[in-house]
């Protein structure tokens, strides 16, 4: 356990003077918001689907969610593991309004479609990656996002999750396929055989 889950089951149990416990939680929130900024944000991107406003919202939102919950934190999980699964939370709620927006907005827009901005490398192979990614189920994207993009172990993913192991791995499995077969074509121009 670092400092900080301890300064936070500290506080949550009331064992420091009100002014103390809330200078010291917000001094150890400050420095746990630093060092998982950069990673929460790339997380969220993911997530919403490659949209950076809509990425630093939610990784707003999971942080502000967490500071006003650490009173209830109470040390089951590591304070990491808590954070994210908040954080993986506000993306499938942000996906969902979107989702309803989105529907709503095409019954009374035109459907123009603005262009993104450029990234680096082949665009056409990251629009080809891109949808491959968006023929995944959500919970499959979702999967695949934190155990192949963010480094989250299969168990990390289930407990940010809130799902067994085996449904996890379930999910790892289907979208690799599903990505296997989408993207083959790209192995057979690279001059290799498939696994």
């Amino acid at each position: 356990m670092n400092e900080w889950e301890k300064v936070v089951i500290t506080v949550g149990a009331g064992a420091l003077a009100p002014d103390a416990a809330t200078a010291e939680c917000e001094e150890g929130f400050s420095t746990f918001v630093v060092s998982h900024r950069e990673r929460a944000r790339r997380l969220a991107w993911r997530l919403v689907g490659r949209d950076e406003a809509a990425a630093e919202d939610v990784a707003q939102d999971a942080f502000v969610k967490a500071y006003r919950g650490l009173k209830n934190f109470r040390g089951e999980a590591s304070l990491e593991t808590w954070f994210y699964r908040i954080l993986v939370r506000q993306a499938q709620d942000y996906r969902r309004w979107r989702a309803v927006r989105d529907l709503w907005s095409r019954m009374w827009r035109d459907g123009a479609h603005h262009p993104s901005p450029e990234s680096l490398g082949d665009p056409g192979l990251r629009r080809r990656l891109a949808s491959a990614l968006d023929h995944l189920s959500p919970r499959q994207r979702e999967v695949f996002i934190l155990v192949h993009l963010e480094g989250f172990t299969v168990q990390e993913s289930a407990e940010l999750l809130g799902k067994p192991t085996g449904t996890v791995k379930t999910h790892l499995h289907r979208a690799l396929t599903t990505l296997r077969e989408d993207l083959a074509d790209l192995q057979e121009l690279r001059g290799g055989s498939q696994p």
